[in-house]
């Protein structure tokens, strides 16, 4: 079984993937103390089943991690019905306002711009990171527009995500589970901050429309903080891990360069063909099986997404980049009741920079060997070296 902090691994984890799938549809991973389906079929029975749920455990001790559990506790992503009913009809009733169809075109403006910065760094300095200058900053900046934080602020957001995040790893060092509550702290009270003002002086903003939903103060900072994380990570890594395959495909680059018609289609085969998000654990709520596998009551689960993604028996060729691979039934950004609520956010912000990518940069090509996060259940790099 393979080690999740292997380098070699993390590089690559595809070939590995695909011997487990050869050897069945569920394994037990005991390093990772559950168990894994790695089969497309195995993996959405996972995100559905009505048997299994986002059972929330508080990180341990609890006293040493109260902000981060109390965030987690109040989120969509860690409820189930029917306390997930009720939060997920009010932030769906929030983002149903047209806040997406609001930020199209400061969607498209900011990528417009970053792509701009990214050719000039080129020009002047012969290269650029393109994690630095457009993957990182949009989406950041995308959310806080949805929030509507303070431009003076919007600094904060970035390094309080990355710190959080590191604790979905397995073996995180104390050092980091500490930089994580630290983290989740500093966020969380910025947030009330913030819902408290908007309270009294609401505005056309996503943070407004939860303090006039049926949520508590605790819910609404909850809610904040997922938008940010969720939405900050799945798109700096698809558009990261993204463009690095379609430099290492230069004929699937010419192709989408040549046919702007082939966006849609290109963003749901990016976020197919290297899984921003590799893993996503459920937890049985009564006895069951996947797949032929029994999975007691209390026992964890997990759909490993980047093996589900490249099944040959949903996908056709399925370790090739296809930018008009049509029908693309990935599980990127999940399935059943936690579908992604910001799914249609994610996509227009990954359309808009790869359109600003293609039309500005054509002649886009790596400047030297990424280097790779060295995270397996968020998948992403660290830098993205481009010239033209």
């Amino acid at each position: 079984m393979f080690d999740p902090r292997d380098p070699a691994f993390l590089a690559d984890p595809y070939p590995t993937f695909a011997a487990l799938r050869e050897a069945g549809e569920v394994h037990r991973h005991d390093g990772l103390g559950l168990a894994i389906a790695v089969s497309h079929g195995a993996a959405s029975q996972v995100l559905r089943h009505r048997g299994l749920g986002r059972i929330w455990t508080d990180a341990a001790p609890a006293e040493r991690f109260v902000s981060f559990n109390l965030l987690h506790r109040n989120s969509l992503l860690e409820n189930e019905p029917p306390a997930h009913t009720r939060l997920r009809r009010s932030i769906a009733g929030a983002f149903a306002r047209g806040h997406v169809e609001r930020l199209r075109p400061t969607v498209r403006a900011l990528a417009t711009d970053m792509v701009e910065e990214l050719a000039e760094k080129i020009a002047s300095d012969g290269e650029a990171d393109l994690l630095e200058l457009l993957a990182e900053p949009l989406p950041v900046q995308v959310i806080a527009e949805l929030l509507a934080v303070p431009p003076a602020d919007r600094e904060l957001l970035v390094p309080w995500s990355n710190a959080i995040v590191k604790m979905y790893e397995y073996g995180l060092p104390e050092a980091g589970q500490q930089a994580a509550e630290r983290a989740a702290g500093e966020f969380a009270g910025y947030l009330r901050e913030l819902a408290a003002d908007r309270a009294g002086n609401p505005g056309d903003d996503l943070i407004s429309d939860l303090v006039r939903a049926e949520l508590t103060g605790d819910e609404v900072v909850a809610t904040a903080v997922l938008l940010l994380m969720a939405g900050h990570e799945a798109t700096v890594n698809v558009l990261g891990n993204g463009v690095h395959a379609l430099l290492r495909h230069p004929g699937q680059w010419r192709r989408l360069v040549a046919d702007p018609a082939l966006t849609d289609t290109a963003v749901e085969e990016l976020i197919r063909f290297d899984a921003p998000l590799q893993l996503f654990e459920r937890t049985a709520t009564t006895d069951l099986e996947i797949a032929g596998f029994r999975v007691a009551e209390g026992e964890k689960i997990a759909a490993l997404l980047g093996a589900a993604a490249r099944d040959p028996a949903v996908f056709d060729r399925p370790d090739e980049l296809d930018l008009g691979r049509a029908p693309n039934p990935h599980l990127g950004f999940g399935a059943g009741i936690h579908y992604c609520v910001g799914a249609p956010l994610a996509r227009m912000e990954i359309a808009a920079a790869l359109s600003a990518l293609a039309e500005r940069l054509p002649g886009l090509r790596p400047a030297a060997e990424p280097r790779r996060r060295p995270e397996f259940v968020i998948r992403g790099l660290r830098t993205l070296p481009v010239r033209a």
